[in-house]
Protein backbone atom coordinates (compact mmCIF):
# COMPACT_ATOMS: atom_id res chain seq x y z
CA UNK A 1 0.00 0.00 0.00
CA UNK A 2 1.52 3.62 -0.60
CA UNK A 3 1.78 5.83 2.01
CA UNK A 4 -1.66 7.40 2.09
CA UNK A 5 -3.10 4.51 3.31
CA UNK A 6 -0.85 4.66 6.08
CA UNK A 7 -0.73 8.31 6.93
CA UNK A 8 -5.26 8.20 6.88
CA UNK A 9 -5.83 11.45 5.03
CA UNK A 10 -9.20 10.25 4.30
CA UNK A 11 -10.27 8.91 7.42
CA UNK A 12 -8.36 12.06 9.15
CA UNK A 13 -11.12 14.60 7.11
CA UNK A 14 -14.09 12.67 8.88
CA UNK A 15 -15.36 13.17 12.23
CA UNK A 16 -18.63 11.42 14.04
CA UNK A 17 -20.60 14.46 14.63
CA UNK A 18 -21.05 15.11 11.05
CA UNK A 19 -22.01 11.13 10.45
CA UNK A 20 -25.19 9.89 10.42
CA UNK A 21 -24.43 6.87 12.11
CA UNK A 22 -22.59 7.11 15.05
CA UNK A 23 -20.56 3.95 16.31
CA UNK A 24 -21.04 3.82 20.13
CA UNK A 25 -19.00 0.38 20.32
CA UNK A 26 -16.53 -0.88 17.72
CA UNK A 27 -13.54 -3.61 17.82
CA UNK A 28 -13.83 -3.93 14.27
CA UNK A 29 -10.66 -5.46 11.96
CA UNK A 30 -12.08 -4.17 8.73
CA UNK A 31 -9.09 -6.25 6.61
CA UNK A 32 -6.97 -8.94 7.58
CA UNK A 33 -4.81 -10.38 4.76
CA UNK A 34 -2.10 -12.81 5.16
CA UNK A 35 -0.61 -14.70 7.98
CA UNK A 36 0.56 -12.49 10.62
CA UNK A 37 4.55 -11.38 10.86
CA UNK A 38 5.01 -12.94 7.04
CA UNK A 39 5.24 -10.59 4.02
CA UNK A 40 2.01 -10.01 2.29
CA UNK A 41 0.57 -9.29 5.75
CA UNK A 42 -1.94 -6.89 6.01
CA UNK A 43 -4.43 -5.36 8.92
CA UNK A 44 -6.65 -2.70 9.19
CA UNK A 45 -8.57 -2.10 12.77
CA UNK A 46 -11.05 0.59 13.69
CA UNK A 47 -11.86 0.68 17.67
CA UNK A 48 -14.44 3.13 19.63
CA UNK A 49 -15.03 3.50 22.79
CA UNK A 50 -17.48 6.19 23.92
CA UNK A 51 -19.01 7.77 27.16
CA UNK A 52 -22.71 9.85 27.75
CA UNK A 53 -20.70 12.91 29.60
CA UNK A 54 -22.97 15.67 31.74
CA UNK A 55 -23.18 19.19 30.58
CA UNK A 56 -20.93 20.08 33.53
CA UNK A 57 -18.45 17.59 33.19
CA UNK A 58 -16.96 18.06 30.08
CA UNK A 59 -13.42 19.60 31.22
CA UNK A 60 -12.84 16.23 32.96
CA UNK A 61 -13.76 13.86 30.13
CA UNK A 62 -11.81 15.55 27.83
CA UNK A 63 -8.59 14.52 30.33
CA UNK A 64 -9.73 11.03 29.18
CA UNK A 65 -8.46 9.13 25.72
CA UNK A 66 -8.41 5.84 24.38
CA UNK A 67 -6.80 3.65 28.05
CA UNK A 68 -9.41 5.19 29.70
CA UNK A 69 -12.34 4.66 27.60
CA UNK A 70 -11.25 2.35 24.57
CA UNK A 71 -12.46 -1.33 24.07
CA UNK A 72 -9.67 -2.35 26.61
CA UNK A 73 -12.07 -0.36 28.98
CA UNK A 74 -13.90 -3.34 31.03
CA UNK A 75 -18.13 -2.55 32.69
CA UNK A 76 -17.89 -4.23 35.22
CA UNK A 77 -20.18 -2.83 38.80
CA UNK A 78 -17.94 -3.14 42.03
CA UNK A 79 -18.92 -2.14 45.64
CA UNK A 80 -15.92 0.33 46.07
CA UNK A 81 -15.27 1.19 49.60
CA UNK A 82 -18.98 0.58 50.83
CA UNK A 83 -20.36 2.00 48.22
CA UNK A 84 -22.27 0.19 45.20
CA UNK A 85 -21.27 1.69 41.57
CA UNK A 86 -23.68 0.07 39.07
CA UNK A 87 -21.65 -1.07 36.07
CA UNK A 88 -23.32 1.70 33.54
CA UNK A 89 -21.16 4.66 35.44
CA UNK A 90 -18.07 5.99 34.87
CA UNK A 91 -16.61 7.98 37.90
CA UNK A 92 -13.05 9.55 37.89
CA UNK A 93 -10.42 8.46 40.58
CA UNK A 94 -11.67 11.67 42.41
CA UNK A 95 -14.91 9.52 42.55
CA UNK A 96 -16.69 12.34 40.32
CA UNK A 97 -19.26 10.72 38.43
CA UNK A 98 -19.20 12.49 34.98
CA UNK A 99 -21.48 10.18 32.29
CA UNK A 100 -22.65 6.51 31.78
CA UNK A 101 -21.99 4.03 29.14
CA UNK A 102 -24.52 3.69 26.57
CA UNK A 103 -22.96 0.13 25.78
CA UNK A 104 -22.34 -2.25 27.95
CA UNK A 105 -20.05 -5.03 26.99
CA UNK A 106 -20.77 -8.73 29.09
CA UNK A 107 -18.02 -11.03 29.45
CA UNK A 108 -19.11 -14.05 30.36
CA UNK A 109 -16.93 -17.02 30.13
CA UNK A 110 -14.13 -18.71 28.15
CA UNK A 111 -16.66 -20.44 25.52
CA UNK A 112 -19.41 -17.98 25.63
CA UNK A 113 -18.99 -15.10 23.50
CA UNK A 114 -19.12 -11.30 25.37
CA UNK A 115 -22.51 -10.07 25.04
CA UNK A 116 -23.10 -5.99 24.21
CA UNK A 117 -26.38 -4.39 25.35
CA UNK A 118 -27.51 -1.40 24.69
CA UNK A 119 -28.45 0.94 27.27
CA UNK A 120 -31.81 0.08 28.66
CA UNK A 121 -32.92 4.16 30.04
CA UNK A 122 -31.78 4.84 26.11
CA UNK A 123 -33.84 2.04 24.73
CA UNK A 124 -36.74 3.18 27.39
CA UNK A 125 -36.88 6.88 25.99
CA UNK A 126 -37.11 6.11 22.78
CA UNK A 127 -39.36 3.47 22.97
CA UNK A 128 -36.91 1.32 20.63
CA UNK A 129 -37.50 -2.43 20.41
CA UNK A 130 -34.76 -5.34 19.93
CA UNK A 131 -35.18 -7.65 16.73
CA UNK A 132 -32.23 -10.11 16.54
CA UNK A 133 -29.56 -7.43 16.21
CA UNK A 134 -31.58 -4.44 15.11
CA UNK A 135 -33.43 -1.77 17.83
CA UNK A 136 -36.16 0.15 16.11
CA UNK A 137 -38.72 2.67 16.48
CA UNK A 138 -42.32 1.53 16.30
CA UNK A 139 -43.84 4.96 16.69
CA UNK A 140 -41.62 5.84 13.77
CA UNK A 141 -42.11 3.90 11.16
CA UNK A 142 -40.26 0.78 12.46
CA UNK A 143 -37.18 2.85 11.22
CA UNK A 144 -34.02 0.99 12.48
CA UNK A 145 -32.12 3.33 15.35
CA UNK A 146 -29.34 1.15 16.44
CA UNK A 147 -27.11 -1.77 14.38
CA UNK A 148 -25.12 -4.85 16.25
CA UNK A 149 -22.77 -6.34 13.87
CA UNK A 150 -20.89 -9.34 14.09
CA UNK A 151 -18.08 -10.91 12.97
CA UNK A 152 -18.02 -14.66 11.25
CA UNK A 153 -17.85 -16.15 14.46
CA UNK A 154 -20.48 -14.08 16.31
CA UNK A 155 -18.70 -11.93 18.13
CA UNK A 156 -20.11 -8.43 18.69
CA UNK A 157 -17.71 -6.00 16.04
CA UNK A 158 -19.65 -2.85 16.06
CA UNK A 159 -22.87 -1.32 17.47
CA UNK A 160 -24.15 2.22 15.72
CA UNK A 161 -27.14 4.22 16.22
CA UNK A 162 -28.74 6.91 13.90
CA UNK A 163 -27.76 10.09 14.82
CA UNK A 164 -30.83 12.05 14.73
CA UNK A 165 -32.40 9.57 17.93
CA UNK A 166 -28.47 9.91 19.43
CA UNK A 167 -28.61 13.61 19.34
CA UNK A 168 -32.42 13.71 20.58
CA UNK A 169 -31.64 11.55 23.41
CA UNK A 170 -28.87 13.74 24.43
CA UNK A 171 -30.52 16.77 24.68
CA UNK A 172 -33.09 15.18 26.46
CA UNK A 173 -30.30 14.52 28.98
CA UNK A 174 -28.50 17.30 28.69
CA UNK A 175 -25.35 15.50 27.79
CA UNK A 176 -23.27 14.87 25.05
CA UNK A 177 -21.33 12.00 23.72
CA UNK A 178 -17.49 11.94 23.99
CA UNK A 179 -15.58 9.16 21.56
CA UNK A 180 -12.26 8.12 21.72
CA UNK A 181 -10.74 6.14 18.76
CA UNK A 182 -7.84 4.39 17.41
CA UNK A 183 -6.97 3.26 14.03
CA UNK A 184 -4.52 1.15 12.66
CA UNK A 185 -3.56 0.39 9.56
CA UNK A 186 -0.34 -2.45 9.12
CA UNK A 187 1.45 -3.99 6.40
CA UNK A 188 4.44 -6.51 6.23
CA UNK A 189 6.36 -5.95 3.14
CA UNK A 190 9.71 -7.20 1.37
CA UNK A 191 10.58 -3.55 0.78
CA UNK A 192 9.54 0.10 2.61
CA UNK A 193 11.31 2.20 0.30
CA UNK A 194 8.12 4.03 -0.69
CA UNK A 195 7.43 5.06 2.33
CA UNK A 196 9.37 8.21 2.51
CA UNK A 197 9.07 9.09 6.41
CA UNK A 198 12.33 10.50 8.23
CA UNK A 199 13.95 8.49 9.99
CA UNK A 200 11.50 5.36 9.68
CA UNK A 201 8.95 7.74 11.77
CA UNK A 202 6.49 10.30 11.27
CA UNK A 203 4.32 12.05 14.42
CA UNK A 204 1.47 14.74 13.43
CA UNK A 205 -0.75 15.84 15.85
CA UNK A 206 -3.34 18.28 15.95
CA UNK A 207 -6.64 18.98 18.21
CA UNK A 208 -7.91 16.06 19.40
CA UNK A 209 -5.64 14.52 17.12
CA UNK A 210 -2.35 12.29 17.31
CA UNK A 211 -1.29 10.17 13.96
CA UNK A 212 1.78 8.25 14.19
CA UNK A 213 3.68 6.15 11.24
CA UNK A 214 6.58 3.83 11.62
CA UNK A 215 8.22 1.30 9.59
CA UNK A 216 9.89 -1.36 11.93
CA UNK A 217 12.49 -3.93 10.55
CA UNK A 218 11.55 -7.60 11.62
CA UNK A 219 13.03 -10.86 11.05
CA UNK A 220 9.74 -13.12 9.01
CA UNK A 221 7.90 -14.43 11.86
CA UNK A 222 8.10 -11.13 14.12
CA UNK A 223 11.05 -10.35 16.45
CA UNK A 224 12.66 -6.82 15.82
CA UNK A 225 15.43 -7.41 12.86
CA UNK A 226 18.78 -8.03 14.67
CA UNK A 227 17.77 -8.32 18.27
CA UNK A 228 17.88 -11.75 20.73
CA UNK A 229 15.75 -13.12 22.67
CA UNK A 230 16.24 -14.13 26.36
CA UNK A 231 14.71 -17.40 28.05
CA UNK A 232 14.71 -17.46 32.23
CA UNK A 233 14.40 -21.22 33.29
CA UNK A 234 13.16 -21.87 37.06
CA UNK A 235 12.20 -24.98 38.73
CA UNK A 236 12.06 -26.54 42.37
CA UNK A 237 14.97 -28.81 42.82
CA UNK A 238 12.85 -30.56 46.11
CA UNK A 239 10.37 -32.45 43.79
CA UNK A 240 9.67 -36.56 45.34
CA UNK A 241 7.53 -38.12 42.96
CA UNK A 242 7.40 -41.19 45.11
CA UNK A 243 5.34 -39.06 48.10
CA UNK A 244 1.55 -39.68 47.93
CA UNK A 245 0.49 -36.14 48.98
CA UNK A 246 2.95 -33.70 48.23
CA UNK A 247 3.15 -30.15 50.02
CA UNK A 248 5.54 -27.42 49.35
CA UNK A 249 6.47 -24.83 51.23
CA UNK A 250 7.77 -21.21 50.28
CA UNK A 251 11.27 -22.31 48.52
CA UNK A 252 14.51 -21.39 50.07
CA UNK A 253 17.56 -20.65 48.12
CA UNK A 254 18.92 -24.44 47.53
CA UNK A 255 15.41 -25.77 46.73
CA UNK A 256 15.33 -23.12 43.37
CA UNK A 257 17.25 -23.69 40.74
CA UNK A 258 17.72 -21.42 37.63
CA UNK A 259 18.98 -20.95 34.17
CA UNK A 260 19.13 -18.69 31.57
CA UNK A 261 20.55 -18.17 27.35
CA UNK A 262 19.78 -16.06 24.68
CA UNK A 263 19.00 -16.70 21.18
CA UNK A 264 19.64 -14.85 18.09
CA UNK A 265 16.26 -14.34 15.96
CA UNK A 266 16.36 -15.72 12.57
CA UNK A 267 14.19 -15.28 9.47
CA UNK A 268 13.99 -12.93 5.95
CA UNK A 269 14.63 -9.59 6.57
CA UNK A 270 11.26 -7.39 6.05
CA UNK A 271 9.29 -4.40 6.98
CA UNK A 272 6.61 -3.62 9.35
CA UNK A 273 4.92 -0.75 8.24
CA UNK A 274 2.31 0.98 10.30
CA UNK A 275 0.56 4.11 11.07
CA UNK A 276 -1.59 4.65 13.81
CA UNK A 277 -4.53 7.18 14.44
CA UNK A 278 -6.12 8.16 18.28
CA UNK A 279 -8.97 10.77 17.97
CA UNK A 280 -10.90 12.11 20.89
CA UNK A 281 -13.96 13.73 20.21
CA UNK A 282 -17.46 15.01 20.95
CA UNK A 283 -20.32 14.18 19.09
CA UNK A 284 -23.09 16.81 20.39
CA UNK A 285 -26.34 17.25 21.22
CA UNK A 286 -29.49 18.02 19.13
CA UNK A 287 -31.18 21.51 19.87
CA UNK A 288 -34.61 19.64 20.22
CA UNK A 289 -35.33 16.70 21.85
CA UNK A 290 -38.83 16.06 19.72
CA UNK A 291 -38.92 12.46 20.49
CA UNK A 292 -38.02 11.94 24.24
CA UNK A 293 -38.61 15.47 25.53
CA UNK A 294 -41.55 16.00 23.31
CA UNK A 295 -40.65 19.29 21.77
CA UNK A 296 -42.66 20.84 19.54
CA UNK A 297 -41.95 20.98 16.43
CA UNK A 298 -41.94 23.65 13.69
CA UNK A 299 -44.34 23.03 11.21
CA UNK A 300 -42.65 22.10 7.72
CA UNK A 301 -45.50 19.81 5.80
CA UNK A 302 -47.89 21.76 3.65
CA UNK A 303 -51.46 20.68 2.35
CA UNK A 304 -53.53 22.20 -0.30
CA UNK A 305 -56.80 22.58 1.74
CA UNK A 306 -58.96 24.63 -1.22
CA UNK A 307 -59.95 24.83 -5.37
CA UNK A 308 -57.25 28.00 -5.19
CA UNK A 309 -54.22 25.99 -3.87
CA UNK A 310 -53.55 27.63 -0.69
CA UNK A 311 -51.30 25.73 1.21
CA UNK A 312 -51.52 24.94 4.60
CA UNK A 313 -49.63 23.23 7.65
CA UNK A 314 -50.75 21.85 10.81
CA UNK A 315 -50.96 24.93 12.69
CA UNK A 316 -54.04 26.05 11.01
CA UNK A 317 -54.94 22.59 10.17
CA UNK A 318 -56.45 22.24 13.15
CA UNK A 319 -58.59 25.29 13.22
CA UNK A 320 -62.27 24.79 11.57
CA UNK A 321 -64.17 22.24 9.84
CA UNK A 322 -62.32 21.05 6.88
CA UNK A 323 -61.44 18.08 4.89
CA UNK A 324 -58.19 16.92 2.69
CA UNK A 325 -58.34 15.57 -0.70
CA UNK A 326 -56.14 12.73 -1.45
CA UNK A 327 -55.54 10.11 -4.47
CA UNK A 328 -56.54 6.82 -3.94
CA UNK A 329 -52.82 5.30 -4.25
CA UNK A 330 -52.44 6.89 -0.60
CA UNK A 331 -54.28 4.17 0.70
CA UNK A 332 -52.04 1.38 -0.46
CA UNK A 333 -48.88 3.15 0.90
CA UNK A 334 -50.47 3.78 4.87
CA UNK A 335 -51.96 0.50 5.01
CA UNK A 336 -49.69 -2.36 3.68
CA UNK A 337 -46.48 -1.02 5.27
CA UNK A 338 -45.57 -2.34 8.74
CA UNK A 339 -47.73 -1.42 11.17
CA UNK A 340 -50.58 -0.34 8.78
CA UNK A 341 -54.38 -1.10 8.36
CA UNK A 342 -57.22 -0.84 7.05
CA UNK A 343 -60.73 -1.41 8.18
CA UNK A 344 -64.26 -0.28 7.21
CA UNK A 345 -67.21 1.65 9.26
CA UNK A 346 -70.15 1.73 6.20
CA UNK A 347 -69.59 1.25 2.15
CA UNK A 348 -67.33 3.96 1.73
CA UNK A 349 -65.92 5.17 5.11
CA UNK A 350 -63.30 3.81 7.40
CA UNK A 351 -60.31 3.61 9.09
CA UNK A 352 -56.69 3.65 7.60
CA UNK A 353 -53.29 3.99 9.78
CA UNK A 354 -49.67 3.56 8.78
CA UNK A 355 -49.00 3.13 12.70
CA UNK A 356 -51.15 1.44 14.93
CA UNK A 357 -52.06 4.42 17.24
CA UNK A 358 -52.77 6.55 14.70
CA UNK A 359 -55.73 5.52 12.51
CA UNK A 360 -57.98 7.81 10.73
CA UNK A 361 -61.46 8.19 9.75
CA UNK A 362 -61.61 8.89 5.36
CA UNK A 363 -64.49 8.39 3.13
CA UNK A 364 -64.34 7.96 -0.84
CA UNK A 365 -66.17 10.55 -3.04
CA UNK A 366 -67.73 9.97 -6.18
CA UNK A 367 -64.67 10.09 -8.32
CA UNK A 368 -62.72 7.56 -6.49
CA UNK A 369 -60.64 10.21 -3.83
CA UNK A 370 -59.80 10.00 -0.20
CA UNK A 371 -61.19 12.83 2.32
CA UNK A 372 -59.92 12.64 5.58
CA UNK A 373 -60.54 15.80 8.11
CA UNK A 374 -58.36 18.54 8.33
CA UNK A 375 -57.60 18.25 12.13
CA UNK A 376 -56.98 14.58 11.73
CA UNK A 377 -54.61 15.00 9.56
CA UNK A 378 -52.82 17.79 11.23
CA UNK A 379 -52.88 16.15 14.50
CA UNK A 380 -50.66 13.36 13.25
CA UNK A 381 -46.93 13.02 13.88
CA UNK A 382 -44.57 15.16 11.41
CA UNK A 383 -43.58 11.63 9.64
CA UNK A 384 -47.05 10.08 8.75
CA UNK A 385 -48.15 13.91 7.33
CA UNK A 386 -44.85 13.69 5.29
CA UNK A 387 -46.65 10.38 3.62
CA UNK A 388 -49.98 11.68 3.62
CA UNK A 389 -48.50 15.36 1.52
CA UNK A 390 -47.22 12.93 -0.84
CA UNK A 391 -50.43 12.33 -2.32
CA UNK A 392 -52.65 15.32 -1.67
CA UNK A 393 -54.10 17.07 -4.54
CA UNK A 394 -56.74 20.31 -5.09
CA UNK A 395 -60.38 19.26 -4.35
CA UNK A 396 -62.09 18.03 -6.90
CA UNK A 397 -66.00 16.18 -6.69
CA UNK A 398 -66.69 17.14 -3.29
CA UNK A 399 -66.38 15.48 -0.03
CA UNK A 400 -67.83 11.71 0.63
CA UNK A 401 -71.30 11.68 1.45
CA UNK A 402 -70.72 8.75 3.50
CA UNK A 403 -67.92 10.60 6.00
CA UNK A 404 -70.15 13.89 5.79
CA UNK A 405 -73.13 11.96 7.38
CA UNK A 406 -71.20 10.64 9.92
CA UNK A 407 -68.68 13.08 10.48
CA UNK A 408 -70.97 16.10 10.34
CA UNK A 409 -75.26 15.34 10.85
CA UNK A 410 -73.83 12.36 13.13
CA UNK A 411 -76.10 9.54 11.07
CA UNK A 412 -73.64 6.93 9.69
CA UNK A 413 -75.12 5.38 6.82
CA UNK A 414 -76.34 1.44 6.89
CA UNK A 415 -74.54 0.90 4.17
CA UNK A 416 -71.79 -2.13 4.14
CA UNK A 417 -68.40 -2.70 2.61
CA UNK A 418 -67.82 -6.09 0.86
CA UNK A 419 -64.07 -5.92 1.94
CA UNK A 420 -65.40 -6.29 5.93
CA UNK A 421 -67.29 -9.26 4.83
CA UNK A 422 -65.01 -11.28 2.68
CA UNK A 423 -62.73 -13.31 5.36
CA UNK A 424 -66.13 -13.57 7.32
CA UNK A 425 -67.87 -15.17 4.34
CA UNK A 426 -65.37 -17.57 3.57
CA UNK A 427 -65.31 -18.92 6.78
CA UNK A 428 -69.08 -19.19 6.68
CA UNK A 429 -68.90 -21.19 3.72
CA UNK A 430 -66.20 -23.85 4.74
CA UNK A 431 -68.41 -24.43 8.12
CA UNK A 432 -71.47 -25.08 5.73
CA UNK A 433 -69.81 -27.16 3.39
CA UNK A 434 -68.48 -29.10 6.23
CA UNK A 435 -72.30 -29.86 7.46
CA UNK A 436 -73.52 -30.32 3.67
CA UNK A 437 -70.38 -32.23 1.61
CA UNK A 438 -68.93 -33.51 4.99
CA UNK A 439 -65.78 -31.48 4.24
CA UNK A 440 -64.40 -27.65 3.73
CA UNK A 441 -64.84 -26.74 0.49
CA UNK A 442 -61.21 -24.47 0.48
CA UNK A 443 -58.25 -26.24 0.68
CA UNK A 444 -55.52 -23.96 3.73
CA UNK A 445 -53.17 -22.13 2.03
CA UNK A 446 -50.22 -20.34 4.33
CA UNK A 447 -51.09 -16.97 1.94
CA UNK A 448 -54.58 -16.99 2.49
CA UNK A 449 -54.58 -14.16 5.26
CA UNK A 450 -52.05 -11.68 3.22
CA UNK A 451 -54.17 -12.40 0.34
CA UNK A 452 -57.28 -11.31 1.97
CA UNK A 453 -55.31 -7.85 3.75
CA UNK A 454 -54.68 -6.75 -0.07
CA UNK A 455 -58.06 -7.41 -1.21
CA UNK A 456 -59.89 -3.99 -1.11
CA UNK A 457 -60.97 -1.55 -4.19
CA UNK A 458 -57.70 0.56 -3.84
CA UNK A 459 -55.78 -1.93 -5.58
CA UNK A 460 -58.12 -0.75 -8.28
CA UNK A 461 -56.04 2.51 -8.74
CA UNK A 462 -55.49 1.74 -12.41
CA UNK A 463 -56.14 -0.76 -14.86
CA UNK A 464 -53.66 -3.10 -14.08
CA UNK A 465 -54.46 -2.88 -10.54
CA UNK A 466 -58.46 -4.55 -10.99
CA UNK A 467 -56.55 -6.92 -13.06
CA UNK A 468 -54.60 -7.80 -10.08
CA UNK A 469 -57.19 -8.04 -7.82
CA UNK A 470 -59.14 -10.17 -9.70
CA UNK A 471 -55.94 -12.70 -9.63
CA UNK A 472 -55.83 -12.26 -6.47
CA UNK A 473 -59.32 -13.22 -5.74
CA UNK A 474 -59.34 -16.25 -7.78
CA UNK A 475 -56.41 -17.54 -6.05
CA UNK A 476 -58.22 -17.09 -3.12
CA UNK A 477 -61.22 -18.62 -3.79
CA UNK A 478 -61.25 -20.66 -7.34
CA UNK A 479 -57.39 -22.12 -6.76
CA UNK A 480 -58.72 -23.37 -3.80
CA UNK A 481 -61.55 -25.00 -4.05
CA UNK A 482 -61.48 -28.88 -3.34
CA UNK A 483 -61.31 -30.78 -6.81
CA UNK A 484 -61.51 -34.22 -4.86
CA UNK A 485 -64.12 -33.43 -2.53
CA UNK A 486 -66.43 -32.52 -4.93
CA UNK A 487 -65.68 -35.65 -7.35
CA UNK A 488 -66.80 -37.76 -4.98
CA UNK A 489 -69.98 -35.84 -5.44
CA UNK A 490 -70.31 -35.34 -9.33
CA UNK A 491 -68.51 -36.87 -11.80
CA UNK A 492 -67.80 -35.63 -15.45
CA UNK A 493 -68.61 -37.63 -18.72
CA UNK A 494 -65.76 -39.91 -19.76
CA UNK A 495 -63.21 -37.61 -22.10
CA UNK A 496 -64.49 -34.67 -20.38
CA UNK A 497 -62.36 -32.62 -17.75
CA UNK A 498 -63.78 -30.61 -15.05
CA UNK A 499 -61.82 -28.30 -13.05
CA UNK A 500 -62.98 -26.30 -9.54
CA UNK A 501 -65.03 -24.32 -10.81
CA UNK A 502 -66.88 -26.29 -13.20
CA UNK A 503 -66.81 -28.87 -10.58
CA UNK A 504 -68.66 -26.48 -7.44
CA UNK A 505 -71.48 -25.42 -10.74
CA UNK A 506 -72.25 -29.13 -11.13
CA UNK A 507 -72.26 -30.19 -7.60
CA UNK A 508 -74.92 -26.91 -6.85
CA UNK A 509 -77.02 -28.57 -9.74
CA UNK A 510 -77.83 -31.32 -7.38
CA UNK A 511 -79.39 -28.90 -5.47
CA UNK A 512 -80.67 -26.20 -7.75
CA UNK A 513 -81.75 -25.42 -11.01
CA UNK A 514 -78.36 -25.98 -14.06
CA UNK A 515 -79.08 -22.07 -15.12
CA UNK A 516 -79.76 -20.54 -11.50
CA UNK A 517 -76.34 -22.85 -10.84
CA UNK A 518 -74.33 -21.39 -13.63
CA UNK A 519 -75.91 -17.63 -12.37
CA UNK A 520 -74.89 -18.21 -9.50
CA UNK A 521 -70.72 -18.66 -9.95
CA UNK A 522 -70.80 -16.41 -13.11
CA UNK A 523 -68.87 -13.58 -11.11
CA UNK A 524 -66.29 -15.92 -10.67
CA UNK A 525 -66.50 -17.01 -13.95
CA UNK A 526 -65.95 -13.05 -14.74
CA UNK A 527 -63.25 -12.57 -12.10
CA UNK A 528 -61.28 -15.67 -13.53
CA UNK A 529 -61.61 -13.66 -17.30
CA UNK A 530 -60.20 -10.60 -15.86
CA UNK A 531 -57.27 -12.32 -14.19
CA UNK A 532 -55.82 -12.49 -17.71
CA UNK A 533 -56.69 -9.15 -18.67
CA UNK A 534 -53.21 -8.62 -18.84
CA UNK A 535 -52.35 -11.06 -21.74
CA UNK A 536 -54.13 -8.41 -24.03
CA UNK A 537 -57.80 -10.15 -24.65
CA UNK A 538 -59.95 -8.98 -27.24
CA UNK A 539 -62.13 -6.02 -26.22
CA UNK A 540 -65.72 -7.81 -26.57
CA UNK A 541 -64.05 -10.48 -24.62
CA UNK A 542 -63.06 -7.67 -21.50
CA UNK A 543 -66.88 -6.45 -21.86
CA UNK A 544 -68.62 -10.12 -21.26
CA UNK A 545 -66.18 -10.02 -18.09
CA UNK A 546 -67.31 -7.09 -17.49
CA UNK A 547 -71.06 -7.81 -17.66
CA UNK A 548 -70.54 -11.09 -15.97
CA UNK A 549 -68.92 -9.14 -12.78
CA UNK A 550 -71.48 -6.68 -12.49
CA UNK A 551 -68.87 -3.60 -13.15
CA UNK A 552 -69.64 -0.86 -14.80
CA UNK A 553 -66.41 0.02 -16.77
CA UNK A 554 -67.67 4.30 -17.15
CA UNK A 555 -67.09 4.05 -13.27
CA UNK A 556 -63.77 5.27 -11.61
CA UNK A 557 -61.51 2.18 -11.38
CA UNK A 558 -61.77 2.32 -7.62
CA UNK A 559 -65.62 2.28 -7.60
CA UNK A 560 -65.13 -0.74 -10.43
CA UNK A 561 -63.02 -2.46 -7.50
CA UNK A 562 -65.73 -2.14 -5.14
CA UNK A 563 -68.41 -3.56 -7.84
CA UNK A 564 -65.84 -6.91 -8.24
CA UNK A 565 -65.57 -7.08 -4.42
CA UNK A 566 -68.79 -7.06 -3.17
CA UNK A 567 -69.99 -9.20 -6.20
CA UNK A 568 -67.66 -11.42 -5.20
CA UNK A 569 -68.69 -11.57 -1.44
CA UNK A 570 -72.45 -11.61 -3.20
CA UNK A 571 -71.64 -14.98 -4.87
CA UNK A 572 -69.96 -17.20 -1.92
CA UNK A 573 -73.00 -16.05 0.65
CA UNK A 574 -75.01 -17.31 -2.28
CA UNK A 575 -73.02 -20.73 -2.89
CA UNK A 576 -73.51 -20.94 1.08
CA UNK A 577 -77.37 -20.45 1.28
CA UNK A 578 -77.74 -22.43 -1.68
CA UNK A 579 -75.74 -25.79 0.50
CA UNK A 580 -77.84 -24.09 3.44
CA UNK A 581 -81.09 -25.20 2.01
CA UNK A 582 -79.89 -28.89 0.79
CA UNK A 583 -79.56 -29.54 4.58
CA UNK A 584 -82.52 -27.79 5.61
CA UNK A 585 -84.51 -30.18 2.48
CA UNK A 586 -82.22 -33.45 3.63
CA UNK A 587 -80.93 -33.07 0.49
CA UNK A 588 -77.31 -33.83 0.95
CA UNK A 589 -75.82 -33.16 -3.00
CA UNK A 590 -75.11 -36.58 -4.01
Amino acid sequence: MDKNWFEMRDVRRRYLNRSVWIPLRSVQVLEKIGRCGFEGYREDFYGVGTLAVHANARDGAEKLGWMEIGTNHGHYSSADSGAYVPVDTYRLHSGEVIGFHLVLEQHLNGEEASEWHLHQDLVFALGLKREGDVWICPEYDYVEVARLRRDTDGNPVLLKMKAEFLRDYMCARDMALYASTYRSRVEIVANADHIDWNDSRRREESKGDLWEGAIVTIHEGGMTFGEDWAVLHTERTDVDPGEDVPSFDFPTGDQVSTKSWTKAASGEKLYRVQGELWRNEWVEPGDHSYIVRGDKRPATVHFITDQSGTKETQDTLTKGSRWLWFKPEVMMTLAHRRGGGLGWYTRDTGRVQCSPAYGVHFGVNKLGLINVYAKDIGMLPEWQQRVWAGYNITPESGVSEELLASQMRADPARTKAPEAFLKSELERLDQVSILALGAKLFLDHEQSSDIIQKCHRFRAVDEAGLFALAKDLTRLITDRIDEQLLKQIVTPPKGEVWRSRKLLEKTLETVIDATDAHRALSPLVGIYDLRKADAHPKSSELDDAYALVGIDSNLPLIHQGYQMLYSCVSCINIVAEILISSIKRDKKPS
